[in-house]
């Protein structure tokens, strides 16, 4: 899985929800499109689906790109309040999302 350590990935979330037909040369040119930022960076940029059950993330990772996706067979991710473009997330915040876990109300998303 992808390392991540407080002291050296970002991860950039989308504010808006992307069509999940794109794969991932789409979501490379979104990032260097829509969120003004470099994809070979490696950082990791997360996007969701409209219906909030399904996320991707790509992150380049010195040698390849790597696209990710996972979806909850119940509910939907909570996703933190957002704005315009993109906006950082912390290592732990992205750890609760990917686990189905609200950060901001401690609770399952079932």
């Amino acid at each position: 899985m992808i390392g991540l350590s407080p002291n050296g990935v970002k991860i950039m979330v989308a504010t808006q929800p992307v069509d999940f037909r794109r794969g991932m040369n789409g979501l490379v040119a979104l990032v260097a499109s829509a969120l003004a930022a470099d994809p070979y960076c490696g950082d990791v940029f997360v996007f969701r689906a409209k219906r909030c059950d399904r996320l991707r993330c790509i992150y380049w990772d010195g040698s390849g790109m790597i696209l990710a996706t996972k979806w909850l067979e119940a509910g939907k991710f909570v996703w933190p309040p957002v704005r315009d473009g993109a906006m950082q997330m912390s290592s732990q915040e992205f750890s609760l999302l990917l686990a189905g876990i609200d950060g901001h109300g401690s609770s399952e998303t079932r």
